[in-house]
């Protein structure tokens, strides 16, 4: 109940929490306030936010309504978000644990394996992998979650590297705890709270590589996503700009309001942290 308390006491997570919110809200509401396929004609290509009350955000090159892919499109971001964050936090932990735990060789060998995909930069490896593994809504997905799982894994060994000789460990250890045991019932519990708040970063991140993909146009296209929208506005740019402009505005602050609940959970969860 303090850790809520602490949380709300901060503006900027309060602000964050209430438009992750409506993004939400967005994505849940979208079936029912537009029951038609959003990649469907609706109306005439290219017209333009709030000159017609059908189309209040307007439509794209194509004649489909943007508020449509708006609010389907929330649904994807959060759909590629939170599972390629699940992924990349869990094959995170799992690596960080056992080397942060064992040490040695163990630590040796699973850190080089993270240091050879921290070789190439997150999107170039994302890049290969959609073009060995093709570009559907579920391969961008995992491929994203797979290149995002080394900083997780690092901080995890860090957290395990500081707690493994603490006194509730060496207890455990005396009572013939098996290792099993012990990474998962007793350090991992200690350790998940920076995880936890790092995880943000990585859901914001994942928002952002999927939307490049798109972009370029290297993303599903027979999804409704920001991304696609902002690739599609490209070819109208210079006169019909709004196309691209309003999807950016949505993952600026869909990415916005992730880091800004980040970080309000950094402060409610490590409060020492914000005092110094």
């Amino acid at each position: 109940m303090e850790t809520v308390k602490r949380y709300f006491r901060s503006p900027a997570a309060v602000v964050g929490l209430f438009l992750l919110l409506v993004v939400v809200a967005m994505a849940i509401s979208a079936g029912w306030l537009y029951p038609n396929d959003p990649l469907s004609l609706a109306g005439r290509p290219l017209i333009w936010p709030f000159s017609n009350p059908r189309f209040l955000l307007g439509t794209d090159n194509s004649g489909r309504d943007i508020a449509a892919q708006i609010f389907y499109g929330a649904r994807i971001s959060l759909l590629i978000g939170g599972v390629a964050t699940l992924i990349a936090v869990v094959i995170g932990v799992l690596i960080g644990a056992f080397a942060g735990y064992y040490g040695g060789w163990v630590d040796t060998l699973l850190m080089r394996i993270t240091e050879a995909f921290q070789t190439l930069p997150n999107f170039v490896l994302l890049l290969v992998l959609v073009a060995v593994f093709g570009s559907t809504l579920t391969t961008v997905t995992i491929a994203v979650g797979i290149v995002s799982w080394p900083a997780p894994a690092r901080l995890t060994r860090a957290e395990f590297m500081s707690l493994r000789n603490r006194e509730f460990v060496q207890a455990g250890r005396t009572l013939g705890m098996k290792d099993i045991q012990l990474i998962l019932g007793e350090i991992l519990p200690n350790a998940l709270p920076p995880v936890i708040v790092y995880a943000s970063v990585v859901m914001a991140v994942s928002i952002l590589l999927e939307s490049a993909l798109a972009f370029l146009r290297l993303s599903d296209p027979n999804v409704a996503s920001w991304g696609n929208l902002i690739g599609l506005g490209r070819d109208v740019l210079r006169v019909q700009w709004y196309v691209s402009a309003i999807p950016g505005i949505a993952i600026l602050l869909t990415v916005l309001a992730v880091s800004l609940v980040g970080q309000g959970l950094n402060d409610a969860l490590n409060p020492r942290l914000k005092s110094r």
